[in-house]
């Protein structure tokens, strides 16, 4: 039955989000599900003839990746919009389900310490430090200028969704600058030592898991609270289908959604033997074009040590790139399958914010040693402290930008609307 609705995430997200429309699904749009398949085929079987079988592994978690958070619209920069703004806590639950599946998962992974292929597993632990809290404010601005994190980025990208072409090409710059300028945040301002609930308080991964899930149960809770206590608008319904088409077609529930990517992280960590990451891959990127006009990148501190392997290397070997490009086909396929690849109008005021979004989000990931995944989700499911700071000042970050984004014609949730 059709009925009216708001979508959950505009398009253009512009002022009004409310977008007049159906629940009813589009048409599959199957010469593009065709492209993309075959895209994903070829880039596989390349794969797998260059490259170690860890690559073409990771490639197809990656395309999994880029499946699932399209396909439940899974956001990190609009469940902290929607919290912020009128205390509407569905989503960050789904994260908090999220993160308990994935430290389930994470413990044994990182107590047992090796890769299906025999490598080495460490888990994403950083310093807490003045770069951690500049980089994961600025982020936590530049997401909800840029119209979406690191993961929404590749996702949207892969919809079609115009204006974010400009959030990730300037994404990409951002991070290429936090890379130049890392040893200063990093070496001359003030920083406390990694801190892991799991080896830096003799609790062991048995322990950190336990207080980990009575967080992440304390956090659900509190957003009740808020959400009650504020009568928070509920999300809108998306068009989805019914039964197991809905697993080609529609959107899915965001608690499948959150078990998912908690499983495909954990299976990321036991096939490189690191979590599942974005922003390096954006770093590789801009400095090896930019080696390419004559920058001495080579010369960055960043670029020293292990990193500097990279930097030589094809980026088809760097595996953050792989599942990358894999997050992109996956995103076009599940877009496709619904029949809702278009791409969007570019306006001055979302062109200009994605400019500024995109430059915040790359540099504020460089300083804050990773993104809304590596830093944020990566970071907790490794029981790192630096995770929940980063989640922290990110809330921060974009509680600034409800008062910054009506300045582009982004759109902020009232209380008084009926969904948000």
């Amino acid at each position: 039955m059709a009925i009216t609705t708001t979508k959950v995430q505009p398009v253009n997200d512009t002022l009004d989000p409310i977008a007049r429309g159906t629940l009813e699904l589009n048409d599959p749009q199957k010469l593009l599900v065709v492209g993309g398949a075959l895209a994903g085929f070829v880039m596989l079987i390349y794969l797998f003839g260059t490259q170690p079988m860890a690559q073409p592994l990771l490639f197809i978690i990656g395309l999994l990746l880029g499946y699932t958070l399209f396909h439940a619209r899974f956001g990190f920069t609009s469940a902290f919009r929607r919290l912020m703004s009128v205390g509407n806590g569905q989503a960050m639950r789904s994260h908090m389900l999220m993160l308990a599946v994935a430290v389930s998962l994470f413990a044994p992974i990182l107590a047992y310490g090796t890769t299906l292929f025999g490598g080495s597993v460490a888990g994403y632990v950083s310093p807490v430090g003045v770069s951690l809290l500049v980089g994961s404010f600025v982020f936590g601005i530049g997401m909800q200028l840029g119209g979406g994190c690191a993961s929404g980025t590749l996702y949207a990208v892969g919809g079609g969704r115009s204006v974010m072409f400009i959030t990730f090409i300037f994404f990409v710059i951002g991070a290429t600058v936090g890379a130049y300028h890392l040893p200063f945040w990093t070496e001359e301002m003030p920083s406390f030592a990694p801190f892991s609930l799991a080896t830096s308080t003799g609790l062991g991964y048995s322990g950190a898991w336990i207080v980990s899930l009575a967080l992440f149960g304390l956090i659900a809770w509190v957003t009740l609270i808020v959400e009650k206590k504020a009568n928070a608008p509920k999300m809108a319904p998306v068009p989805t289908e019914k039964g197991w088409r809905r697993i080609v077609r529609g959107s899915w529930p965001l608690f499948a959604a959150a078990i998912v990517l908690a499983v495909l992280n954990a299976l990321t960590l036991i096939t490189r033997g690191q979590p599942w990451g974005i922003t390096s891959a954006f770093t590789l990127w801009g400095s090896k074009i930019a080696s390419n006009f004559g920058v001495d990148v080579a010369s960055w501190g960043y670029w020293q040590g292990t990193n500097a392997a990279a930097l030589n290397a094809s980026i088809f070997a760097d595996s953050t790139t792989v599942m990358n490009i894999g997050i992109i086909i996956g995103a076009f396929i599940a877009s496709a399958a619904g029949g809702l690849f278009k791409f969007t109008q570019i306006t001055l005021g979302n062109f200009a914010a994605s400019v500024i979004g995109g430059l915040m989000m790359g540099y504020g990931a460089r300083l804050a040693f990773g993104c809304n995944i590596g830093a944020y989700f990566g970071g907790i499911a490794s029981f790192s402290a630096h995770g929940y700071i980063w989640g922290i000042m990110a809330m921060a970050g974009t509680f600034l930008a409800l008062y910054l984004r009506p300045l582009f014609g982004l759109s902020v949730p009232k209380s008084n609307d009926s969904v948000c």
